[in-house]
């Protein structure tokens, strides 16, 4: 379960909201940024796959009738780029319903 497995939801969850967690394991460094951020673009375009197909209800159906939240636990500390990047995916999300949560794991 990691941001380099697009495949897998790393985990689901549902939050104190009563909104349906998709979150990605984001363990990389950012010293290969654009690799990074690569990887983190196709494990997000998985996940929204996931939840626009239907298939999160075949797989959670705890799911059905939620919202939908993806969240990104970082090892590192998204760097400047890395924080542009997040904030154009949170307002696309946004317009399609769906949240974004990023976090820094603190002594992960």
């Amino acid at each position: 379960m990691s941001v380099e497995n697009s495949k897998v939801i790393d985990t689901i969850s549902i939050n104190q909201k009563n909104v349906v967690v998709l979150t990605i394991s984001d363990h990389l460094e950012w010293d290969d940024e654009n690799e990074h951020l690569v990887l983190l673009q196709d494990k997000i375009n998985a996940y929204l796959e996931v939840i626009e197909s239907g298939e999160i209800y075949e797989s959670y159906p705890d799911a059905k009738g939620k919202g939908f939240q993806i969240g990104i636990a970082f090892k590192f500390s998204p760097n400047d780029t890395a924080i542009d990047f997040l904030e154009k995916v949170e307002e696309i999300l946004a317009q399609s319903g769906y949240e974004l949560d990023y976090y820094h794991l603190d002594n992960a």
